[in-house]
């Protein structure tokens, strides 16, 4: 695939959704970052209904502090991994209070740092809440960049240095964005849909599903 392919198929992309954006409800930094961290091996929306109860109590690092992982719980309970993702929880809170004024740190090394935030997650911060142009490379992402052959890569870290290199600058903020929705409702995992799909004519995916 060479970059006029990449270029046209980002241009598609951007066409049909000009301003992209995450499905995880959010309202500032702190939020988002809880909000990610519940999402691991979840989905957005179990992890909407579970925030949406939390936040309207507790939505800074004191207050969530104050809830105490018992109480942090009760609120995420019916999302997977709950117990470890609350101690997880619970910790960045205090490490936020103690070390970055209660502030989400614009820094990768810094979030990094932080119980349950790996690169996916901060790359995630980065892109969302501050506007970096990061690409946090999830099952979607991979399967997308795999597929297509925009950035084929055996890890994700490969897959995500490939597209950080041949996504044109000008997509290169949105396309985390474009590329995970384009994976979770147009090039799903077991029957992708190829036939109503707009960069299909571009895709380089030898088993196409065109009905």
């Amino acid at each position: 695939m060479n970059k006029e392919i990449r270029r046209e198929i980002f241009e598609r992309l951007k066409k049909q959704n000009p301003r992209p954006t995450t499905e995880l409800n959010y309202r500032t930094p702190f939020e988002l970052l809880i909000a990610v961290i519940l999402s691991a091996q979840a989905t957005d929306k179990g992890v909407n209904k579970a925030t949406e109860k939390l936040f309207a109590v507790a939505n800074t690092p004191e207050s969530i502090l104050a809830l105490g992982e018992k109480g942090l719980k009760n609120y995420i309970k019916t999302i997977g991994l709950f117990n470890n993702k609350a101690k997880n929880i619970i910790q960045t809170c205090r490490i936020l209070i103690e070390k970055h004024g209660s502030q989400v740190p614009e820094d990768r090394q810094a979030l990094e740092a932080l119980p349950g935030v790996g690169r996916k997650t901060a790359n995630v911060i980065l892109n969302t809440a501050f506007g970096h142009p990061t690409i946090a490379v999830d099952t979607h992402i991979f399967r997308v960049a795999n597929r297509t052959r925009i950035a084929p890569g055996k890890t994700v870290l490969e897959v995500e240095k490939k597209l950080m290199r041949f996504v044109p600058e000008q997509y290169r903020q949105d396309a985390h964005h474009w590329l995970i929705l384009h994976g979770r409702y147009t090039c799903i995992a077991r029957k992708p849909r190829c036939g109503s799909c707009i960069i299909e004519d571009l895709c380089e995916y030898k088993d196409k599903n065109l009905d």
